[in-house]
């Protein structure tokens, strides 16, 4: 039977830890970066695309969310519309058809091929920064003039090199690249909420 506690605790000290170091100085002007490009395309009615896999696409949706009402609806202020942003992740119908049409490598490009125009902003949530589909959606991007965003761990990977700006972990751990993701974006959230147009 296990009964120790300290091993869950120094664990979750260990866990916490690494989550609090690898947030420096650079990292909160890569965050700047995306907060006044989020502000932005709120100010010009542009478009905002989130894509990830696994746990990463979980949180494009969660990020969605926070994005189209929270930021308008929550802090002091006037209640406002949020950002016009769209999970490309929440779509079964279309994932399923995508990946079985054009290939699973293409679901996200396919999706920014049809409804990205350029002046629109794409957050791409990578652990690895490897995902051929993630990669695919950083070059569109490129291609159609949509400003991409990507936050990554483990090494960057080939999306360290696609995106306009990376703000990029270097932690060998999913769970706490995962944790960047939601991190990173309701710091950006709670900017919003101060500073709606």
């Amino acid at each position: 039977m296990f009964t120790s506690k300290s091993l869950s605790k120094t664990n979750g000290e260990f866990y916490l830890d690494t989550l609090s170091r690898i947030f420096n100085e650079d990292i909160f002007k890569k965050i700047d970066s995306l907060a006044f490009d989020l502000k932005d395309a709120w100010l010009n009615k542009k478009n905002i695309f989130i894509c990830g896999n696994g746990g990463s696409a979980a949180n494009a949706i969660h990020i969605a969310n926070d994005f189209l009402y929270g930021a308008g609806a929550c802090g002091e202020g006037p209640r406002l519309p949020g950002l016009k942003v769209e999970s490309l992740t929440s779509n079964q119908a279309v994932l399923t058809c995508l990946a079985n049409d054009v290939g699973y490598e293409n679901i996200f490009s396919h999706q920014l091929n049809v409804k990205g125009n350029s002046g629109d902003i794409l957050i791409a949530l990578s652990g690895s920064g490897n995902s051929k589909n993630i990669i695919n959606a950083l070059e569109i991007s490129k291609k159609i003039g949509i400003i991409s965003h990507a936050i990554l761990g483990f090494k960057g990977g080939d999306c360290l090199k696609k995106c306009d700006n990376a703000i990029y972990f270097p932690v060998d751990d999913m769970q706490i690249a995962e944790d960047t993701q939601l991190i990173v974006s309701h710091i950006c959230m709670q900017w919003l909420t101060k500073n709606k147009p």
